[in-house]
């Protein structure tokens, strides 16, 4: 497939005009293919000559072409390209009649069944190239145009798309048209959906989803829209600019790849936010939060829109920040920068600190297989973290008065970097262009470091700033608490910028300094030597969240970066998250305290001390919620306890009871959650698998059944998952992630060690058949990342020089083995 670089992009824009795509889709074919009939109206600017120029489309089937009324060779088709040759200046008509597949990768088309009762469903994701999958298309952001869409359906479906549709008869389904929008934000999502509706400021309000999740979806759609409506109203009030198009449906749909997309008026998102097991409040907020992000993107993104995909981050810096300042001020989820200080922030610090790293507005994106790698942890929560020090630097009344210029004169077009500046700049009198010189075009993290002088009573605060970037930050300055040995007050909070002038006095010595406090800003703390040892005696009685996410944050990033050993962290954890109550930390140090420390920065003789320590930690916070009180925390710890047992016994009893003792009852998710782990430690079999999936044959059984069956410590299972994954394409991409996530298992080294070279000629080989989305699961799940050792980055390392894997799987196996070398570091440093 040939892809678009930006230098055809710009060309093409100079010499069209596309204004109206009328696009009929006849989803009655067959569970294989889909008819597209595509008539695209577009003019060719300039006065005389002709010019060539190509359309383009990825179909089963090129049936016909006409050119203004003449035919063109279907034949003439190279790859995904048909040369649309000596246009004259004027008026012109395309019409392609084609013949299309269905995707089970999630790209394009995607069609699923659902096994619990045997429904088809079948949704768009057009996302970055994908809309030649689905219809003929001039397939670049800057060409928008105004679409007219037509389905036909199987009786008993119903057809949501970009604007409100309308049932004429006979399966025949038309939308409104749209106003003008980029080619990748159409949408369609068609099936028998089940759905719930509501209006909202005289705007159709809906949410839809598979009707085996009819329940589910019905319990919590209060929830669901007084939070869309709150946001809603909020950025109403934040934006002057109404929302820009007719309605606005909610579609959880199955299968899907990212976790929503901001297609306008018919958002689509992964259908595990239909929450069919217990959540915590945490995830209820981060569901909130995925709502608010692509609201954000109605006018910051849709109406507003790139003009080339080097600004992906004006879509999705944007809308990551404005999801959790928003969530935080129009819902009851206040705390959602704490979430994002621990979940999504060492996101971005991690990305940023690899050698894949590139700035938050990188200047050269030379074609469309470059952009796609540019959706990681910079351009989320790196440029999230960049504009809310922009915010606090420029204050919220200019940054607002800046964002509603840029809508006010891009509108219903395309905007640049550029264009984006010159809005802020326009509204305050700061150097806005200096600013985002240094914050946007550079990369890497800066590092911020406190040296405390002179004498007691007449101490003096100097921050060590190593790094470019100018920061504006709060100094949390803290004292112990005299009426309680265990708490900390807070003695005075400075505002400070980094690299600062004088020496900033402090009066007495505190117990403890915290750079950053409130986490305004985008670098890595570290700690004076009195500062650290009153955070190891009495981190949990920091009375703010935030600021203890702060610190576990730093805590974290100094194991990666092998200044603190892993049994210091073990140690904290073990002493301290007992006593945390915000959820968020718990998840997130727990997770990485599992995932990274135990599973990977620890060698295999310290592996089972390091679970134990976490298995005591879970023990009691499972004590400590005994009272009911705390059914958040508890399924937290319950969870990871599941994770971190070396034994089978408890579990084993957990399940047989169908209850942890005390609660909470094993629904679905935690049932999945004991088998698998049960089916690393050997203790289960291919019959309490099958029995399980009888129990729950949902889609998400299934997975949980791969899952299983994957890491079962046998020889045969090891085998079967792996041709499912490598040698036969017929896994979808979550079947794929699935049975990848239960392969490798530390405990299993020996076991699965012949497979580690097999790896990677196969990874190459399946993501150059199956494309991106497979080769980002490929990449992500299926590669052995518990095989610490320098043989497994050598093969690695020779992958890349020699393979020519694609693009999305490049850069996904760069970024393991980068983290690979920081696992083998760390482990050394340990040793020393």
């Amino acid at each position: 497939m040939s892809v678009l670089t930006r230098d055809e992009a710009q060309t093409r824009a100079r010499l069209l005009d596309v204004h109206h795509y009328t696009i009929d889709l006849d989803l009655t074919r067959g569970d294989e293919t889909f008819d597209s009939r595509t008539t695209i109206r577009f003019t060719v600017r300039g006065e005389t000559g002709t010019t060539d120029t190509f359309v383009e489309v990825k179909p089963a089937e090129l049936r016909t072409v006409t050119l203004d009324g003449h035919p063109l060779d279907p034949a003439a088709l190279t790859e995904n390209r048909l040369a649309l040759k000596n246009l004259t200046p004027g008026e012109h008509e395309l019409r392609v009649d084609a013949a299309m597949h269905y995707s089970r990768t999630g790209e394009g088309m995607h069609r699923f069944t659902d096994p619990s009762d045997g429904e088809t469903y079948v949704y768009t994701q057009l996302f970055m190239d994908d809309v030649q999958r689905v219809f003929a298309a001039f397939d670049q952001p800057d060409l928008k145009a105004i679409f007219d869409l037509t389905v036909t359906a199987p009786a008993g479906w119903t057809v949501l798309a970009n604007g409100i549709t309308e049932h004429t008869g006979d399966g025949r389904w038309k939308a409104a048209a749209t106003p003008l929008v980029s080619t990748y934000l159409v949408a369609v999502a068609a099936g028998p959906w089940h759905s719930v509706r509501t209006e909202h400021r005289g705007l159709p309000f809906g949410l839809h989803c598979r009707r085996s999740l009819a329940r589910h979806l019905d319990a919590d759609a209060d929830e669901l829209f007084e939070v869309t409506r709150g946001c809603f109203d909020r950025y109403h009030e934040k934006f002057t600019e109404p929302y820009p198009f007719d309605s606005y449906d909610q579609a959880f749909v199955p299968e899907f790849n990212a976790g929503a997309m901001e297609n306008p008026g018919l958002v689509t998102f992964r259908d595990e936010f239909v929450f069919r097991s217990a959540v915590t409040d945490t995830e209820r907020q981060t569901r909130a939060m995925v709502i608010a992000h692509e609201m954000a993107h109605m006018w910051f993104g849709d109406l507003v829109t790139l003009r080339w995909w080097d600004d992906i981050w004006l879509n999705e810096s944007f809308a990551e920040y404005m999801g959790y300042q928003t969530t935080a001020e129009a819902t009851r989820f206040t705390d959602t920068w704490t979430d994002f200080g621990v979940t999504r922030k060492p996101w971005g610090y991690d990305a940023d600190q690899r050698p894949t790293t590139h700035p938050v507005a990188p200047e050269n994106v030379e074609d469309t297989a470059s952009a796609l790698l540019n959706f990681d942890g910079i351009s989320y929560a790196k440029g999230a973290s960049a504009l809310r020090q922009l915010v606090t630097w420029l204050g919220e009344k200019d940054f607002l008065a800046g964002i509603n210029i840029h809508f006010d004169r891009h509108k219903f077009a395309n905007a640049t970097l550029a264009d984006f500046i010159d809005s802020l700049a326009a509204a305050t009198d700061r150097d806005v262009h200096a600013w985002a010189d240094a914050w946007l075009r550079t990369t890497g993290v800066d590092t911020l470091t406190p040296r405390i002088t002179g004498e007691n009573g007449s101490r003096a605060l100097t921050v060590d700033h190593h790094g470019t970037r100018p920061h504006r930050i709060a100094v949390g300055l803290y004292d112990q608490d005299l009426t309680d040995e265990g708490r900390l007050t807070l003695r005075e909070r400075l505002d400070l910028d980094a690299p600062q002038g004088e020496p900033r006095p402090i009066g007495k010595l505190p117990a403890l300094v915290v750079l950053n406090d409130g986490d305004l800003s985008y670098a890595k703390i570290r700690f004076d030597a009195d500062s650290f040892r009153t955070l190891h005696a009495r981190l949990s009685g920091l009375p703010d969240p935030l600021t203890r996410a702060v610190i576990w944050n730093a805590l974290r990033d100094a194991v990666r970066d092998g200044e603190l050993t892993t049994d210091a962290y073990l140690d904290i954890a073990r002493a301290h998250l007992p006593h945390e109550t915000d959820l968020a930390l718990v998840d997130g140090v727990l997770a990485f305290a599992s995932a990274q420390v135990a599973d990977r920065y620890v060698g295999p003789e310290q592996r089972p001390a390091a679970l134990a320590t976490l298995t005591d930690l879970c023990r009691d916070l499972i004590r400590r919620t005994e009272d009911g009180d705390h059914p958040g925390l508890r399924l937290i710890a319950v969870r990871h306890r599941i994770a971190t047992a070396a034994h089978p016994h408890t579990l084993a009893a957990w399940l047989a009871d169908g209850t942890v003792p005390g609660g909470p009852e094993l629904d679905p998710e935690l049932r999945w959650r004991i088998l698998t782990r049960l089916a690393v430690l050997g203790a289960t079999d291919e019959t309490a698998i099958a029995a399980e999936l009888e129990r729950d044959p949902s889609a998400t059984g299934r997975e949980g059944a791969a899952r299983c069956r994957a890491a079962l410590p046998d020889p045969e299972a090891k085998n079967r998952a792996w041709e499912a994954m490598f040698a036969s394409d017929d896994l979808s991409n979550y079947l794929f992630t699935a049975t990848a996530q239960g392969f490798w298992q530390p405990e299993q080294a020996e076991l699965v060690q012949d497979f580690v070279p097999r790896y990677y000629a196969e990874a190459v080989a399946v993501a150059a058949r199956r494309g991106p989305a497979i080769a980002e699961a490929a990449g992500r799940w299926a590669f052995p990342v518990h095989a610490v050792d320098p043989d497994n980055l050598r093969l690695g390392r020779a992958c890349l020089d020699d393979a020519e894997p694609i693009p999305a799987l490049r850069r996904k196996l760069a970024d393991q083995l980068d983290d690979l070398a920081r696992a083998l570091r760390v482990r050394e440093a340990r040793t020393h």
